[in-house]
């Protein structure tokens, strides 16, 4: 009997669950089958599937589901409500299932995390286990090996990520999600063309998140979206030790355009808040990156 193949979509939740799903499963013997880097192909099955409310990084995500729905058994979906009280996400983590379910005709395992309802990581990892036929035994262990291999992965690229404030060149924080930042079409030329430039590269999702997201009471108590915290507590916490700050966020996304410039009105540090969409034209960012690193080093 042929193993059974899930699919992985390379957008938003797979730059946070990404790592550890991919664990889980090859502990598993499961096959996985992970969806390329974007490119203009998966952007456009992504518009073509998408209405102009939504932000540019679902679009991405749902160009990702697109290629992989004739390409896998199952797709993983979660549903990522909240990790607590005071650590809701945004409304595109719960309503991911709902509208992949509605928009493909694909199977899909999906997975629940809700802190408030009791519903745990390692609980949501052992249901979408149990839906592939795996005992919960097998699963738990599969799910320690997991978060130990993932944990182990983040605590080096900290450690990376820290030692770069000790660089003498002219230092950026990169406040952005992950799944902007990282993303071949979103994130990928904004790095490439700072690195040309000489300038590194501090990104500020690579810090414990738990010492963030407590930082991040300093620009606001109110704030109760949990990746956001996690990003902006950053600032605080590293700066005496940069030159400027990058905003990094796509259009149209709600929680970015409050929280960032929220933000950017209490900072003494120069700021550059760039907002990214589907024309392909970087030329006007490109003058100003340029023009941002130009000014800072002038100081």
């Amino acid at each position: 009997m042929d193993k059974i193949t899930v699919g992985l979509p390379k957008g938003i939740y797979y730059y946070y669950y990404g790592d550890m799903l991919k664990y889980f499963f090859n502990n598993l013997g499961i096959n996985i089958v992970i969806s390329p880097d974007t490119n203009r192909e998966i952007i456009d099955e992504g518009i073509k599937y998408s209405n102009d409310e939504m932000c540019y990084s679902l679009k991405i995500l749902l160009g990702h589901v697109s290629y992989l729905k004739d390409k896998c058994d199952y797709l993983i979906v979660p549903r990522i409500n909240n990790f607590g009280k005071k650590d809701q996400t945004c409304t595109n983590f719960l309503s991911f299932y709902d509208l992949i379910k509605n928009i493909f005709n694909i199977k899909i395992i999906d997975f629940n995390i809700d802190y408030l309802n009791l519903e745990t990581e390692v609980k949501a990892f052992i249901q979408m286990a149990r839906k592939l036929g795996v005992n919960k035994k097998r699963s738990l262990k599969a799910y320690k090996v997991a978060l130990e291999k993932s944990e182990k992965k983040l605590r080096k690229e900290i450690f990376k990520n820290m030692d770069k404030l000790n660089s003498p060149k002219t230092k950026l924080l990169i406040v952005a999600h992950p799944y902007n930042i990282y993303d071949r079409y979103i994130g990928k030329p904004i790095t490439t063309f700072l690195e040309k430039m000489d300038v590194e590269i501090i990104y500020a999702d690579k810090f414990n998140p738990k010492i963030t997201n407590k930082l991040s009471t300093c620009y606001s108590k109110q704030l109760y979206w949990k990746y956001n915290k996690e990003i902006i507590g950053s600032i605080k916490l590293v700066s005496n030790q940069i030159n400027g700050i990058i905003f990094l966020s796509a259009f149209p996304c709600g929680p970015d355009s409050l929280v960032n410039e929220l933000v950017i009105r209490k900072l003494d540090l120069p700021t550059l808040n760039l907002v990214i969409d589907d024309n392909d034209s970087l030329t006007g960012i490109e003058t100003r990156l340029e023009s941002f690193v130009d000014i800072i080093e002038q100081k």
